[in-house]
């Protein structure tokens, strides 16, 4: 069986992407297995060099095809902020209430309708011959102006979608896992690896 690493701790990561990859028959293997790999440190100047540092370190000591991922919020208003910088907008240590607070004393005055943002998530896939693809994925809405919704985490409670009338934090998970950047990114990051391990076929049998 084909293997994936997944450049990450978090298991609840694990089983979302194990889930939408089981059609190739892909065994996926997190951070977990490998106590000995540090942490990458995440500071690049985009989301696509702080996935690949992740992705390529974690090769290096697998030997393995590797997936990796960083996400954000990206605000129009603030010039794209706080993009890289999403986790700790408002400093260390991470907090996001404090994050939410800083993004709402930064849009004071700003109308609605230009309080435009997006959540985008990109994965890198980096592979022991060298090859290295990104998939990215994309969800468009408006920063409210005041949290609603007690589900999700970081940004949700602010981030409103136009075309469901609710914030992220509003919604049910399996609504959010259907539009959110991350299910895109991963879904076109399946692709990927499907093409990149060969099993296009098995793939294209699983959806038919």
């Amino acid at each position: 069986m084909a293997k994936l690493i997944l450049a990450t701790r978090n298991e609840g990561k694990v089983r979302e992407i194990a889930a939408l990859l089981a059609p190739l028959g892909v065994e996926v293997v997190s951070l977990a297995a490998y106590p000995e790999i540090p942490e990458v440190a995440e500071d690049g100047d985009t989301f696509v060099e702080n996935a690949l540092a992740k992705a390529r370190t974690v090769m290096t000591y697998t030997g393995r095809l590797v997936m990796a991922d960083d996400s954000g919020l990206e605000v129009d208003a603030l010039n794209g902020a706080p993009g890289v910088h999403s986790a700790r907008f408002a400093g260390e240590p991470r907090d996001d209430a404090r994050n939410n607070q800083k993004l709402l004393h930064l849009l004071q005055g700003v109308p609605f309708e230009q309080r435009t943002a997006r959540f985008r998530c990109v994965i890198a896939l980096v592979a022991p011959d060298g090859t290295e693809r990104i998939s990215e994925g994309v969800c468009e809405g408006l920063i409210g102006f005041e949290p609603r919704g007690t589900g999700g985490f970081g940004y949700d409670p602010l981030f409103y979608v136009p075309d469901l009338g609710k914030t992220f934090a509003e919604l049910d998970l399996e609504t959010k896992n259907r539009i959110s950047h991350r299910a895109r990114a991963l879904l076109a990051a399946r692709d990927v690896v499907a093409d990149m391990l060969g099993l296009r076929n098995v793939l294209t049998k699983a959806e038919d």
